[in-house]
C-alpha cells in the first residue's frame, strides 16, 4: 500500500492554488522529492549534469537523486530563488556541487550563458536533462491565443531544442540526454492542447535525435510522467479541482517527484547503455501503447 501523501492531505484539508510560476515552498502538502530512503549505488560518480527547471518538483528530485549517485549538477530555473536555494542545499548535503543560474531559457542570450557556465564550471556535460516547462488551462481550443501558443512552444520545445544544440559540443561518447515529455502527448488533454502539442514534439524530437547521435555514442531518451504533484499543478488548475488530481489513474492517486526521478537515473546511467530513442512512463498505471 502506498504511503505517499495526496493533495487533499494539507493541514487545513484543502490544497491551495498558486499564481505561476508555482513555488514548492508554498505547497500544501509538499511534494515528496528527496525524503524517500533512496539507495544510491554510485551510478553517476564523476559525472556532470545540467538540469533545466531543477528548482522544484521533478527537476529537484532528479537533481538530488543525481547528486546521491555522485554527479555534480548545474540547475537552471526561472525566478523561484527560494526553491532553487533549497535544491542547492539538498545537493550539497550529499557532498556534490550545485551551480544555480536563473533566467528564461526562451531568451537566446540567457541560454548561451547557461552553456558557458557549464563549460566554465565543469568543462564537460555528461547528462543533459531538458525538464523546464509551463502549461496553461484553456476551456476551449479557440481561446488559445497566438501569444500563448508561441510562449508555450518557446519554453517547452524551442528552448530545449536550442539548448541541446548549444550544449552538444560539451558532450562526448557515453553522454546522455533525457527529455521530459508527458502522458498528455499520448492521451491528449482537451484543456491543455498547446501544452500537449509541445510534449508530442518532445517525443518526436527524442526519437529523431537518438538516431542522429547514435554514431557519436550519445543516447537520447525521455520520461513521460502522468499526474505528478509538483508546483506546476496548483499554479495551473483551479483550487476546487486539486483534491481530485490524479484520482482518474488506475492507482487512483497522483504520483510524487521521488517516484519519477529513478527513471531519469536509469536513463542517464550505464544501466541504460543499450537504450536510446525510448520513453519511460511513470504514470500511475495508464496504458498509452506508445
Amino acid at each position: 500500500m502506498s504511503t505517499h501523501r495526496t493533495p487533499q492531505a494539507s493541514d487545513d484539508g484543502k490544497p491551495r492554488q498558486q499564481a505561476q510560476p508555482g513555488r514548492q515552498d508554498r505547497m500544501a502538502p509538499r511534494p515528496e522529492g528527496e525524503e524517500r530512503n533512496y539507495l544510491a549505488a554510485g551510478k553517476l560518480r564523476g559525472r556532470c549534469a545540467v538540469i533545466t527547471g531543477g528548482d522544484s518538483g521533478i527537476g529537484r528530485a532528479v537533481a538530488v537523486a543525481f547528486a546521491k549517485e555522485g554527479a555534480d549538477v548545474l540547475v537552471t530555473y526561472l525566478e523561484e530563488h527560494e526553491d532553487a536555494r533549497e535544491t542547492e542545499r539538498l545537493v550539497r548535503e550529499t557532498g556534490q556541487r550545485c551551480v544555480l543560474i536563473a533566467g528564461d531559457l526562451g531568451d537566446e542570450a540567457h541560454l548561451k550563458q547557461v552553456v558557458e557556465l557549464a563549460r566554465k564550471e565543469f568543462g564537460k556535460v555528461d547528462v543533459l536533462v531538458n525538464n523546464a516547462g509551463e502549461q496553461h488551462v484553456m476551456e476551449s481550443f479557440e481561446s488559445i491565443t497566438r501569444q500563448q501558443l508561441e510562449r508555450t512552444f518557446r519554453t517547452n520545445f524551442f528552448a530545449m531544442f536550442r539548448l541541446t544544440q548549444e550544449i552538444l559540443p560539451l558532450m562526448s561518447e557515453g553522454a546522455s540526454i533525457v527529455n521530459t515529455t508527458s502522458v498528455t502527448a499520448y492521451h491528449g488533454n482537451p484543456k491543455l492542447i498547446d501544452y500537449s502539442s509541445t510534449k508530442g514534439a518532445v517525443v518526436s524530437f527524442t526519437r529523431s535525435l537518438s538516431t542522429s547521435l547514435a554514431e557519436r555514442g550519445i543516447r537520447v531518451n525521455a520520461v513521460a510522467p502522468g499526474p505528478i504533484w509538483t508546483p506546476l499543478i496548483p499554479s495551473t488548475f483551479p483550487e476546487e479541482s486539486l483534491a481530485s488530481f490524479g484520482k482518474n489513474t488506475p492507482m487512483q492517486r497522483p504520483g510524487q517527484p521521488d517516484e519519477v526521478a529513478p527513471c531519469f537515473v536509469f536513463l542517464a546511467s550505464d544501466d541504460a547503455s543499450y537504450t536510446s530513442g525510448q520513453v519511460m512512463h511513470p504514470n500511475g498505471g495508464q496504458i498509452v501503447n506508445g
